[in-house]
């Protein structure tokens, strides 16, 4: 069945960096976009970031645009969020999610927290 592990969340000092992981299974991983997505406490679900099947498209919440890099590695069926100039905005768990025609699938989240 299809699978998707987070990984790589912590606790970073303002302006500091995490990179998160996403291991995928269950599923043909280069045929589909993914999404990275944030939920921060008490707060609805946002859109983070998204790359194409190829990795060669990628699309960013101005929030994170310019801070954040989204990259996959289809080999490895591997997702990658590189989160730099951390802000305490951008504590919450996040989530990697694919979407089929008819179903998504999301992880169970990694919390990141950004605090002195």
């Amino acid at each position: 069945q299809v699978q998707l592990v987070e990984s790589g969340g912590g606790l970073v000092e303002p302006g500091g960096s995490l990179r998160l992981s996403c291991a995928a299974s269950g599923f043909i991983f280069s045929a589909f976009s993914m999404s990275w997505y944030r939920q921060p406490s008490g707060k609805e679900r946002e859109l983070v970031a998204t790359i194409d099947p190829t990795g060669r498209r990628k699309n960013y919440a101005d929030s994170v645009r310019g801070r954040f890099i989204i990259s996959r590695d289809n080999f490895q069926k591997m997702l990658y969020l590189q989160m730099n100039s951390l802000k305490p905005d951008d504590s919450a768990v996040y989530y990697c999610r694919v979407q089929f025609k008819q179903s998504q699938s999301w992880g169970q989240g990694t919390q990141v927290t950004v605090s002195s």
